[in-house]
This record gives C-alpha cells, sequence and structure tokens, in this order.
C-alpha cells in the first residue's frame, strides 16, 4: 500500500469523481424487458418503480452496484475466504478460518433449497448488477479499485452470483451468533479463578427488576398461547469443562479475534432496540413502531435505504416496500410495506455449541470408539504470493476451527489431560481433572496424542431456506402472513416486532433453536459423549409470540424473551435488561395518566443516555473517603442525574472510574489478552449482587498483591480516574466532557485501517464526539480494555408512523453511497449523532414532490 500515497495525488479529483453513478437521465440495461424509474432524493436515497419482479430486481442490483459495489466486492470475498485475493498474503489466516467455517458451501447447497420466486430475485438481482459490472472497471466502480490496483494491479472483480447473495446471511448469522464468546470467557476465567467464582460473573436474569419481553403464556399440545399461564419445566444442566481443554479455546480465540476487523466486534455489546406502542396510546389512534440495530461502525454504513414499488400490484409483481436494504441481498430487511410495518432485534438465542473433541492423528473419539475426520482441501489463492493449501477437518459436530490459529498442534493442550468417562451421560458438571460425568464412575484419564481440538456445532452450517423469509416478509400484509414469514428465518433468529394499520401490535421469535437433553450451552461439551448431541429442533409454533398484549406496548431490547416457567431453553446469556426497562419506564412514563405518545416522543426515547450502574453506584462513591485529588471529582457524581450526554463532565468521571474497577476486578484475573470484560450491564448486575459482601473475591483488586475489600479497590479507583483524566483533558473536572473521551472513527472496512495518512484522510470519517454508552437506551457501546472509543452502535434509527407512512422518519449512521466525497457518502452522519431524524416518504405523489434526481433504466431493443 506504500505506493498508493503517490497514487492518490496522481490520481486526484478527477478519479474520485468518476466513478460516481449516473443518477439523472436514461441509461440502457442489459437484461430489462420494459422501464424501471429510480427516483432519488436529496440524500440520494433512490425509490424504484418497475413493472414486473425480475425488473425490479433486476433494477435493485444495479443501483446497488451504482453506489456500494466495492463493499459488494469485499464482503464475498470474506464469506468465500477470500480475502487474501484482493490484499495479499496478511489475510490468509482469516481466509483460512472462513474456509473452515464454509459459509460459501453452505449458501451454495441452500439455493437449490429456495423457493422458484426466491430464485428468480436472485437470479435477476444478480444480471443487473452484472449489467453494472460490463460497463464499469477499474476506478469506474469506485476509488478503492484504484487504490487496490496500486498493490494488486491484476485484479478484476467477478460476474455476481446468486450465492454471493446468499453467502453474507452466514456473516449476518456470525455477527448476532448468540453465547459463543461466553462459553469461551467462562471456560479460560474458570481455569484462573475456578468454576463457583466464575459463575457469579454470570447471575440469573433479574426477572424481578427488568421484565421480559413476553410477560404470560404457556406451550400448551406444542403451540405457544399468550393468555394461558405458564409452567415450569426443565432447562437443563451446566457441563463443566476440563482446565486442561483452556489450550484449544485460546487458538478459537485468537481465530475469531481476526475477524473483527471484517465483521466488528462480537458478544453482549451487539444488540438492538425496537418498541411498538399500540394506537390506543398516542396521538394518532394509530400505532408507532421505532428500531435501531446496534452494530459495529462502518464507512459506508451497512444499511442502505430504498424503496422498491410495483407499479401495478399483480400476484406475481406485490411489491410496495421500503426501508433498509443491504447492499448484496435483494430486498428490504427492516422496514414496511404499504400495510405493515417491522423492526429487528438480536434474539440471541445459542444456537452454537463449542465441542471439544478428542484427537488423534486422523480420528476422535464417540462413545470409545475411534471416527475418521471427514477432511477436504482448500486452496486458498494469494495476491502476490503463492497459494496457501490448508486441510480441514470435520467431526459429527462441525468443523475443527481450533485448528487454524496458526498453531499446528494440541501440544500445550496436554497429551494425557484427564476427561470425563466414555459412554457418561450429561449431568451438572464435569469437574476440571476429576474424570468424572454425573453419576458414572471415575474414568481413568484417556491418552489421546493431540489432545482436545474444539469443533463448533452452529444452525447455520446447516442449509435451510432462510432467503425465503425475506420475500414473504416484504410482501407480508397481515399478522397471519408475517407469521408465515417468520418460519423461515432460521438463523440469525431475531426478535421480530409488528405493527399494522389495522391497529395491531406483535412480536414473534423465529429460528432454528437446538433442543438440548441433561444439558445447556452455556459451557463446552464433550465431544466423545454422544449424550451432548442435540436432540433436533424447537418447532416454530411452540416459540414465544404476542398479539396485542394488554400493556398497550412491546419492547424489546435483547433482555429475555420470556420468564423461567417457559418449558425450553433458549439461552441464559441475554443482555441484563437495563436497556429495555429504560425504555419501559419511559414509555410508562410517558403514558401515565392516559397521556399519549407522539413520534418525536420516540425519537427522543431513542436518544436517552440513562446509566442505570450510575444511578445505582454513583450515589454510594461519594460517600467514600476522598483525597485533595479526588474531592473535585467525586463531588461532579452528587446529585448526577445520570445521563450520559456528550457535554457531561460527571459522565466522564464516571466511566472512568468505571474502566478502572473492570480492569482491576475482571481483566486482571485472567489474561486479558485472551478474554476481558465488555463492563455491559451483565457486570452491572454482578456490582449489584456483591455490593453488600465488601470482602467478596471480585472486589479484590487483582493488579496487585494483597487482598483488598470494596473500598479499598473503590478508592483506588477513584484515584486513577481522577489521575487520568486530568492528564488528558486537564486539572479543572468541571471542564472534563464524556464526549471527548467518547468519540466515534467511522473508518473504511478496508482501506481505512491502511495505516497511510493520505488515504485514511480519503476514506475515513471522525472523530465525532458522542453521548450515550454501553447499555444505554443511545448504545454507543465501548470495551473498557480498549479505552472510551466507539466500538458499536446504534447502526441506524426509525419511526414509523401507522396513520400515516409519509409522516415516518429515518436517519442512517452515515450516506448512502459508497464513494468517497460524493455527497451523500456522509450527510446523514450529523442528524445521526445529535438525534435529529430525516423525513421519510413513502406515497408516490410525495416522493415525486422530493426528487432531485430521476433515471430511467432502459432495455436494451
Amino acid at each position: 500500500m506504500a505506493l498508493a500515497v503517490g497514487g492518490v495525488v496522481l490520481y486526484g479529483v478527477h478519479t474520485v469523481r468518476a466513478s460516481f453513478p449516473v443518477v439523472s437521465g436514461e441509461l440502457t440495461v442489459d437484461g430489462l424487458t420494459a422501464p424501471v424509474t429510480v427516483i432519488r432524493d436529496d440524500l440520494g436515497i433512490p425509490q424504484l418503480y418497475a413493472e414486473g419482479l425480475e425488473d425490479l430486481f433486476a433494477a435493485q442490483g444495479y443501483v446497488h452496484a451504482q453506489d456500494r459495489f466495492w463493499e459488494m466486492d469485499v464482503r464475498r470475498h470474506i464469506t468465500a475466504g477470500r480475502l487474501s485475493e484482493m490484499f495479499g498474503e496478511s489475510q490468509v489466516t482469516t481466509d483460512s478460518f472462513l474456509r473452515t467455517l464454509g459459509w460459501r458451501r453452505v449458501a451454495e447447497q441452500e439455493l437449490p433449497m429456495l423457493s422458484a420466486r426466491s430464485r428468480r430475485i436472485l437470479d435477476a438481482y444478480a444480471s443487473g448488477v452484472n449489467a453494472y459490472l460490463a460497463d464499469h472497471r477499474g476506478d469506474r466502480l469506485s476509488l478503492e479499485y484504484a487504490v487496490l490496483g496500486l498493490q494488486n494491479p491484476d485484479y478484476q472483480p467477478e460476474p455476481w452470483t446468486p450465492a454471493d447473495s446468499v453467502s453474507w446471511l452466514k456473516a449476518l448469522a456470525w455477527d448476532l451468533r448468540g453465547n459463543m464468546e461466553d462459553e469461551v470467557y467462562r471456560s479460560i476465567m474458570s481455569a484462573s479463578v475456578g468454576v463457583e467464582q466464575t459463575e457469579k460473573l454470570f447471575p440469573p436474569y433479574p426477572f424481578a427488576e427488568h421484565r421480559p419481553i413476553v410477560t404470560t403464556g404457556a406451550v400448551v399440545n406444542g403451540v405457544f398461547d399468550a393468555g394461558n399461564e405458564a409452567t415450569s419445566g426443565s432447562k437443563g444442566a451446566s457441563a463443566h469443562i476440563p482446565s486442561e481443554a483452556v489450550g484449544a479455546l485460546q487458538r478459537l480465540r485468537a481465530s475469531t479475534d481476526g475477524l473483527t476487523r471484517w465483521l466488528g466486534p462480537t458478544g453482549p455489546g451487539i444488540g438492538s432496540n425496537s418498541w411498538a406502542i399500540s394506537g390506543d396510546k398516542t396521538e394518532t389512534g394509530r400505532p408507532l413502531l421505532a428500531n435501531d440495530p446496534h452494530l459495529a461502525p462502518m464507512m459506508p454504513s451497512i444499511w442502505y435505504q430504498a424503496g422498491l414499488h410495483c407499479t401495478v400490484q399483480t400476484v406475481d409483481c406485490d411489491y410496495d416496500v421500503a426501508g433498509w436494504s443491504m447492499a448484496g441481498l435483494p430486498g428490504i430487511f427492516i422496514g414496511h410495506n404499504d400495510t405493515i410495518a417491522w423492526g429487528f432485534t438480536n434474539l440471541g438465542p445459542d444456537v452454537t455449541d463449542l465441542v471439544l473433541e478428542k484427537v488423534d492423528g486422523d480420528s476422535y473419539l464417540v462413545d470409545g470408539k475411534d471416527v475418521a475426520f471427514t477432511t477436504r482441501e482448500e486452496i486458498i489463492e494469494v495476491a502476490g504470493g503463492e497459494p496457501v493449501v490448508i486441510t480441514v477437518r470435520e467431526t459429527i459436530d462441525g468443523p475443527i476451527v481450533s485448528d487454524v490459529a496458526g498453531i499446528d498442534t494440541y501440544g500445550a493442550v496436554g497429551a494425557d489431560a484427564p476427561v470425563p468417562a466414555p459412554g457418561s451421560v450429561p449431568s451438572g458438571s464435569v469437574p476440571s481433572g476429576s474424570g468424572t460425568s454425573g453419576s458414572a464412575s471415575a474414568g481413568s484419564p484417556v491418552p489421546r496424542g493431540e489432545a482436545y481440538g474444539v469443533a463448533l456445532r452452529w444452525t447455520a452450517l446447516q442449509p435451510a431456506p432462510t432467503f425465503d423469509a425475506f420475500d414473504l416478509l416484504n410482501t407480508a400484509r397481515t399478522w397471519e402472513q408475517f407469521r408465515t414469514a417468520a418460519a423461515k428465518l432460521s438463523v440469525p433468529a431475531q426478535n421480530l416486532l409488528y405493527a399494522d394499520v389495522a391497529g395491531n401490535i406483535g412480536y414473534q421469535a423465529p429460528g432454528r433453536i437446538p433442543i438440548r437433553e441433561g444439558y445447556d450451552g452455556k459451557w463446552p461439551v464433550p465431544g466423545w459423549d454422544s449424550a451432548y448431541q442435540w436432540r433436533g429442533t424447537l418447532a416454530f409454533e411452540s416459540l414465544p409470540s404476542v398479539l396485542n398484549p394488554s400493556e398497550g406496548w412491546i419492547v424489546t431490547a435483547n433482555q429475555a424473551v420470556i420468564g423461567p416457567p417457559y418449558p425450553f431453553f433458549l439461552t441464559d446469556d441475554w443482555a441484563y435488561g437495563a436497556r429495555s426497562q429504560r425504555i419501559v419506564d419511559l414509555i410508562e412514563e410517558s403514558t401515565a395518566g392516559g397521556a399519549r405518545v407522539d413520534a418525536e416522543r420516540m425519537r427522543e426515547i431513542q436518544m436517552d443516555a440513562h446509566n442505570e450502574l450510575a444511578a445505582f453506584l454513583a450515589p454510594r462513591l461519594v460517600e467514600l473517603p476522598t483525597t485533595e485529588l479526588t474531592a473535585p471529582a467525586v463531588a461532579l457524581l452528587d446529585g448526577w442525574d445520570a445521563q450520559q450526554t456528550a457535554d457531561s463532565a460527571p459522565a466522564a468521571y464516571f466511566n472512568a472510574v468505571w474502566r478502572q474497577l473492570v480492569h482491576r476486578m475482571f481483566d486482571a484475573a485472567a489474561d486479558e489478552e485472551l478474554i476481558y470484560a465488555s463492563g455491559g450491564d451483565r457486570y452491572w448486575q454482578v456490582i449489584e449482587n456483591v455490593w453488600d459482601t465488601p470482602g467478596d473475591f471480585w472486589w479484590d483488586d487483582k493488579t496487585i498483591s494483597g487482598i483488598q475489600t470494596r473500598d479499598e479497590t473503590l478508592e483506588a479507583a477513584l484515584g486513577a480516574a481522577a489521575e487520568e483524566l486530568t492528564a488528558i483533558q486537564g486539572d479543572d473536572p468541571s471542564e472534563w466532557s464524556w464526549g471527548s473521551l467518547h468519540t466515534l472513527e467511522l473508518e473504511n472496512q478496508t482501506l481505512g485501517t491502511s495505516g497511510i495518512g493520505p488515504i485514511e484522510w480519503l476514506f475515513n470519517r471522525g472523530p465525532i464526539e458522542t453521548a450515550g454508552g454501553e447499555s444505554t437506551v443511545n448504545a454507543t457501546g465501548w470495551t473498557p480494555k480498549n479505552g472510551y472509543t466507539v466500538d458499536w452502535v446504534p447502526s441506524m434509527r426509525q419511526v414509523i408512523d401507522l396513520a400515516d407512512f409519509d409522516a415516518s422518519t429515518w436517519v442512517n449512521l452515515t450516506g448512502a453511497s459508497g464513494h468517497a466525497f460524493n455527497p451523500h457518502y456522509d450527510d446523514q452522519i450529523e442528524a445521526w449523532r445529535t438525534g435529529a431524524q430525516f423525513p421519510w416518504t413513502f406515497s408516490r405523489d410525495q416522493i415525486e414532490v422530493g426528487a432531485v434526481d430521476t433515471l430511467v433504466l432502459q432495455p436494451r431493443e
């Protein structure tokens, strides 16, 4: 990339603008059968109008390619494990991991499973992308190709295929995959501090304080009934693992960390907010629906706003929908059509198991017998280098994912690690080094030359026709049709929120969720015992749902879906409900005494920055002894309302104190290079749980010798935080500000991290001072280990008005265009930062009133 510095100067403004798409006039497009009109507003957001289904989706493919093809091209190289073909040997390890997972292979298996209509849509979309590629090469596609050409001059994009689109669903599923990081965290932490102390870091969900999404209901004859009283059921027990297996899990963690650059951080911070309020409680008398998914910040945003409209509604061409698409995927992911609206948040079911495998050469152990690996060879082509060949080993549980962290053997694990006795049955725990499993008699350690490997059992690696869900969702007009679409949404499983023009609001939990017997998925399980195999998946009809609850509103923000009486295990690793309960409290406050909510109040709630932990902890901190250094800083917390606005001095100090506490109490308890605390509401719950036990193990400051009690550790954190902020922001605490610490850098996913100043200047935007924080409604998340910078965000915000779709509003994180210096590359950032939203018109007459550019795509004669 060093050559790119001079290249940027040589290409200059002309090259930057050469790739800007034609957005007005007429263009001839191969494959169309009739004209398609594309109307763009002052934000460059397109609304597409076509006579037929294939023409509509060919046009969407064409427009996506106009604005975002570089993003699409990189995404398909991610999902296929082919990044090295673009970026060279630095990506071989990431490609090796992605090839081992085999996302592309699974997507290709799914294509024949899709409906004929879905295949028509995918084929038409691909034809539109390829029509654009046929007329654009190199820097005519985007500036990124000009820069890439300086390093990799032979690279040319291949034609787009339907599998390229379907594969991206696997990346989304990975981003939202549930509790895999928690399994790794539990295992590595327990090797350091033991199981008992580790369990304290995963306390039970606080149902008494934070209400779940669905509050009533029971499964009767296999069908969930929200109006029935719930009955209790077994959730399964934990299965702890031998400490000797930690080495394999460390290798797995090293592998998954390589994906952070491409797919963003994962774990507890990844979530979303959505809520719907019945017309009985709104100013208009019709429902309002809000949604803001929390994802890794990207430049450009992962979302692409658009509308898809059939000019004449027919059985075959029944699209009249607008909302949030993703470049590379046909259709609308979140939004509304002419009758219903919907939003997504991450349900977070436990759809993965990390499976420990006893490995010996070409085989692994199952029920006392050696079973041969299924193997395949993968050839990774490397730009500027020789191909790399890897061998992927698969078990009945899934691929061995710990193979690809750059370590060739399992020697670090130990050749003779004690393991549960072969053939035993699951039960409460498999104690470290005990050689026992449940009630089975102790077994002798089984010598296996390479010891433990880690396989990934994951529902997303099982082919399913998930893409069918999006066509059905886009064209649903009733609650029943919405649920039919939801039944197809296997993975990623999302909380589906619903509202319609008839006044209904509803919630549905979908997904392919495994059935485990006698154990839960909180800890890695022994693959050598078939008793730990899944026993199928939950029937869709048994999953929680509700239509028109008596409260008159539904809130989903990654909290528990339903309380403990629900008879099936979904997960124990929910978010702990700080965001969701805050939204509930604000809705109840806004509707108290018969008051009604309007759309502006919905937008205000989306920007709420109240910190629940601060409300608990700050009043207690001000009671501690202070020093000359800490006294003026601690005084900031006295009477603070716990709102983390960007200009807040108390928020700056409180979060600096919290960062110190996370490091001293939690991160220093184990190797911080392997595991670290998110600092979110799970840890807030831990603090509340141990508050009245000042000598609890977790109050000890593990960065220094000796044993410290609660107040000693708190006072040390107060002092260190004051020292830090004095060094960064000066010695007047009243001048400190949270926003100047808590900044957002919007980086181009590829070239934005090149380390070359002129390149990064072209593609990146920021720093941007932000309000909010971890586990607040305005969820600008940060990870204490990494400082205060924002690492996940509300990736968009929408408020949909079911009384008048033209009164709806939306805002993207960045802008419609993926072309640096295009006016629409970054024209929504400031509105996003301040909480403003733009009008979201839907009716054609209003769209034409706001039209800035109109392009007609003509078929070739």
